[in-house]
């Protein structure tokens, strides 16, 4: 019969079924919450987060890089667009989600940095651990006899060979504690530190850049000023006195076309923009060409895009000009049928809005409607639906110049109305039904789109990139090693023990402290692989 156990023993009270854990509070859940924000796990899935994150800043146009794109995007899909305008998807890398994962990913990277940069630093002051005292239970165990030798002799030749393969090497009574890669730690650092570098290089410096586009006609120049872009996305740190002063002159834009052998359609071969520039008083021509932009006063002009600018003339009943400039008419397929407008706000009896449509190489389908079977202008023709009435440029509000509002316009040619659309070829001139004035297509110049671009992030990203590759590469191909030489007097032979332990993977481990013990005993000693060696030891 057991002997009874006192009311309060342990095994009188049935087990608990529940694990009682002390409160956090504010301050436990704040530290658990930093600790999980800058842990290693969390700072990866927040890199990949930001990965999938930029996919649909390359699946739609961008305001701050093609705002053009997003207005025809608009037009296209407008039910989609205010889904996706909603989620702040035409400007992706400035949306709060986007920035918000930028952010945290920032943070974390930081706050896996400073400990690990502090810990290491303190590794490197300290010295080596000390002699494990079973060599036996480690990576490599390997006995060696030296005959005829001292302890001093042998440990004093092990201490040179370790400095020589660049060990830091610490003796501890009749023995050798060595330990090497420390710069495996290092290239992790410099491999974290530079990807923070890239982000606060994109998120801090990436604000004094811009972007900006401009239509430029031949014969015309662009003034690298605020005031003469068509659209322009500055950063958020973006001074205006900060826009080097130069100009470029459009002198000729150059298409190469040939045909498609198989299809018989044009195929572009090549467009070259023959510019002048004038930059700090020196005048420079050069050439553009798509995939070959120019560099101005840390700037950089891109070749975006190419069409026809038919310069229109207007004139009045008396025979005066009201309106006489090139207009850009914007290519709507690959035979560069383009669309234009054309707006005449004085000089006429009632204001005047055309749209147009222009036909390098002009061909009369069945239908009886135009098209072009070339983009070269073989047989350019030009053809204008007339409209007059308010255009709604005298109210302050910045107009479209690519668009033309007909509410409250009154259509004069073309269409239901009673006049045919206005036909011209190059040279020709037609009248306006009302005696309202003529229309003439005096001349055909090109015109090139040109996007200036000023992104000071380059180079120190590309530092910070040649910094992540090389940091990487050392921490993958520098092994982190601790070896042992024990020394033990046996008569007048000497007893050697090698060993080495790794920190982390190293194949190679077992190999080097051969090839150590090898090259420090030579022929001369006696060496064996203890059975016992080879395990993974433990430090």
């Amino acid at each position: 019969m057991e002997p009874s156990r006192p009311s309060d023993h342990y095994d009188s009270r049935p087990p608990s079924t529940s694990v009682a854990q002390p409160a956090l509070g504010v301050r436990g859940w704040m530290r658990f919450a930093w600790r999980q924000l800058t842990s290693m796990r969390t700072a990866l899935l927040l890199l990949l987060m930001l990965s999938v994150a930029a996919i649909p800043g390359s699946l739609v146009p961008q305001r701050s890089a093609d705002p053009n794109g997003v207005v025809q995007f608009e037009r296209s899909n407008p039910e989609a667009f205010a889904i996706l305008d909603a989620l702040q998807v035409f400007d992706t890398y400035t949306s709060v989600w986007f920035s918000a994962i930028y952010l945290l990913l920032f943070i974390s990277l930081i706050g896996c940095i400073i400990p690990r940069a502090r810990h290491h630093w303190r590794a490197l002051r300290s010295r080596p651990p000390g002699t494990p005292g079973r060599l036996s239970r480690m990576v490599g165990f390997t006995e060696r006899v030296a005959p005829r030798s001292t302890v001093e002799t042998e440990l004093e030749s092990a201490h040179a060979l370790l400095r020589r393969q660049r060990y830091r090497v610490e003796r501890y009574g009749d023995s050798l504690s060595a330990e090497r890669g420390y710069w495996r730690e290092t290239g992790n650092l410099v491999f974290h530190a530079a990807l923070v570098g890239v982000l606060a290089t994109v998120g801090f410096a990436g604000g004094f850049g811009y972007n900006g586009q401009r239509v430029i006609v031949e014969g015309q120049a662009f003034t690298n000023q605020l005031t003469s872009f068509d659209s322009f996305s500055p950063g958020r740190f973006f001074d205006e006195s900060s826009l080097d002063p130069y100009s470029i002159r459009l002198e000729e834009f150059v298409p190469e076309y040939q045909p498609d052998p198989t299809t018989g359609f044009p195929q572009a071969l090549d467009f070259t923009a023959y510019v002048t520039v004038v930059e700090d008083g020196e005048t420079d021509s050069r050439q553009i060409k798509v995939n070959e932009p120019i560099d101005i006063d840390g700037a950089t002009a891109y070749l975006l895009g190419n069409g026809f600018a038919p310069w229109i003339t207007v004139y009045a009943p008396d025979g005066s000009p009201v309106f006489s400039q090139p207009v850009p008419f914007l290519p709507q397929d690959s035979n560069l049928t383009s669309l234009g407008i054309v707006k005449v706000p004085d000089g006429l009896d009632q204001q005047l809005g055309m749209r147009g449509f222009f036909y390098p190489s002009a061909v009369q389908l069945e239908s009886g409607a135009l098209s072009s079977v070339y983009p070269e202008p073989d047989r350019p023709v030009l053809t204008f639906n007339a409209y007059v009435g308010d255009l709604g440029l005298n109210e302050g509000v910045p107009r479209n110049v690519y668009a033309l509002n007909t509410d409250g316009l009154t259509q004069i040619t073309g269409g239901d109305t009673d006049a045919p659309p206005i036909v011209l070829g190059l040279g020709q001139t037609a009248e306006l039904p009302d005696e309202l004035g003529s229309v003439e297509f005096t001349s055909l110049p090109r015109f090139a789109s040109i996007e200036v671009h000023h992104d000071p992030t380059q180079v120190g990203v590309l530092v910070s990139t040649i910094l992540v590759v090389l940091g990487l590469l050392v921490s993958l191909f520098v092994p982190r090693r601790r070896l042992w030489v024990v020394a033990t007097a046996d008569g007048d032979a000497v007893r050697l023990q090698y060993a080495g332990l790794a920190r982390g993977e190293d194949p190679q481990l077992e190999r080097a402290v051969a090839e150590f013990a090898h090259a420090h005993g030579g022929e001369s000693g006696v060496a064996r692989r203890d059975r016992r060696g080879g395990g993974a030891g433990r430090s």
